[in-house]
């Protein structure tokens, strides 16, 4: 493979990432779950750490650790199909009314991929995420952060295989954490 044809492959590759997330942050906004559902590898890992304020130059200690502290989530998939069942019984009571949601996605980084890129199985990605929750009258959310995702290869199309959900928040402003990032 030439150089050339590398490049392409990486850049149709990238775009090809993007569109997926952005065809995610669709079907969560319009509250199409199962098809949401469907984009999780089975053997999904769904982690949110906690962030703390920290000294300058103490960054190991910034997040919760990984399988040893409380985090804001650490699920697999039989637990976000959980969440989004109690969800749609319309008796949920943080999400009743539902609430109206915006996914921003933005800053698609291609990371890595396995075992190639022409070939690619695997692959690491970074973004960056705005979501806007309003519910009822009053209620408004703003949460930023970074994400770190697995996608793996599912026939022609991708499967998130891990998130790591990274807020750019301490201290969660929102009542509940009752939409998926």
């Amino acid at each position: 493979m030439t150089d050339r044809d590398a490049q392409i492959s990486r850049l149709l590759l990238v775009q090809e990432i993007g569109e997926f997330l952005y065809r995610e942050a669709e079907l969560l906004d319009e509250r199409r779950y199962d098809e949401w559902l469907a984009m999780l590898a089975d053997d999904i890992r769904y982690w949110m750490p906690m962030r703390r304020n920290v000294k300058y130059g103490e960054t190991e200690r910034e997040f919760t650790r990984d399988t040893i502290d409380v985090n804001w989530f650490d699920e697999g998939k039989e637990t976000l199909t959980r969440r989004v069942r109690q969800i749609e019984t319309g008796i949920h009571w943080a999400e009743e009314p539902v609430s109206r949601i915006s996914h921003f996605v933005s800053n698609v980084q291609f990371v890595e991929a396995t075992p190639t890129i022409a070939e690619a199985r695997e692959v690491t990605v970074r973004c960056r995420f705005l979501i806007y929750r309003n519910r009822v009258e009053t209620e408004t959310d703003f949460m930023v952060g970074k994400r770190e995702d697995v996608l793996r290869r599912a026939g022609d199309t991708w499967q998130i295989a891990r998130r790591k959900i990274v807020l750019d928040q301490n201290v969660l402003l929102s009542k509940n954490l009752s939409f998926f990032f």
